[in-house]
């Protein structure tokens, strides 16, 4: 385990995924991880996050990829369609959260709003 809890929580899902299970239970959690995780709820990658005794369970089914970005590159507003070509498969198939001043917000949201940040992580 390293010290990032996003990637090795995404990379404990991918490996599950790919062991053939549809849910994984990781012990080491945080509010970024958390937030993460409910909005890739809210957009349908993940079906249902459940914390009990410190033990996050995780349950998917529509999931194809999620990695955590690293190193976590500063995107300015005019410069967020070059990672979205980079880290997405195609357009408008799959999500890029990008962490702001304002909280969470997916690649999508920070087009609306003309808004940059940190690249965290990407789901499709």
């Amino acid at each position: 385990m390293s010290q990032d809890i996003i990637a090795d929580a995404l990379n404990q899902i991918m490996n599950a995924k790919r062991a053939g299970k549809n849910s994984v239970k990781i012990a080491r959690q945080s509010k970024l991880l958390i937030s993460i995780l409910e909005l890739a709820k809210k957009y349908g990658y993940i079906d249902g996050i459940k914390i009990k005794d410190n033990i996050l369970e995780i349950t998917f089914t529509k999931l194809n990829k999620c990695h955590a970005i690293k190193p976590r590159y500063y995107v300015k507003k005019d410069t967020i369609e070059k990672y979205t070509r980079r880290y997405l498969p195609a357009r408008d198939f799959g999500i890029i959260l990008i962490s702001t001043n304002k909280g969470l917000i997916t690649n999508i949201e920070a087009h609306e709003n003309k808004t940059g940040g940190c690249l965290v992580a990407y789901f499709y």
